[in-house]
């Protein structure tokens, strides 16, 4: 399989470089994700405290539950798309963390 010590270099260095390639990946990916977490969490803490004030300034009792369920049915929604969101994108940083390997392995198998 390995005729030189050559050979054993070249399949460290590159197995070294699939892995730096995937977890560069894996790093980007995660770095989207914060940032998307960070950007979502700035718009429901402001959404937050726009409903109170609303809710806080309510002329009557009805007036309040409807300011109320407002803010409960558009958070529930945000919340909803934001976790399927984040799902997507840590589907893709998965997918792109794994590609380097795919390369690997196919000269493998050859």
């Amino acid at each position: 399989m390995f005729n030189n010590f050559e050979d054993i270099q070249k399949l460290g260095k590159d197995n070294m470089d699939v892995m730096m390639e995937s977890f560069g990946a894996m790093t980007k990916g995660m770095q989207a994700i914060a940032s998307e977490f960070a950007d979502f969490q700035k718009k429901s803490f402001e959404e937050g405290s726009s409903a109170m004030e609303k809710l806080v300034s309510a002329k009557s009792l009805d007036k309040a539950f409807e300011t109320h369920s407002e803010y409960v049915k558009t958070a529930y929604e945000g919340f909803v798309g934001e976790v399927t969101k984040l799902g997507e994108m840590y589907t893709e940083a998965a997918k792109d963390a794994y590609k380097p390997y795919e390369g690997a392995m196919a000269k493998v198998s050859k």
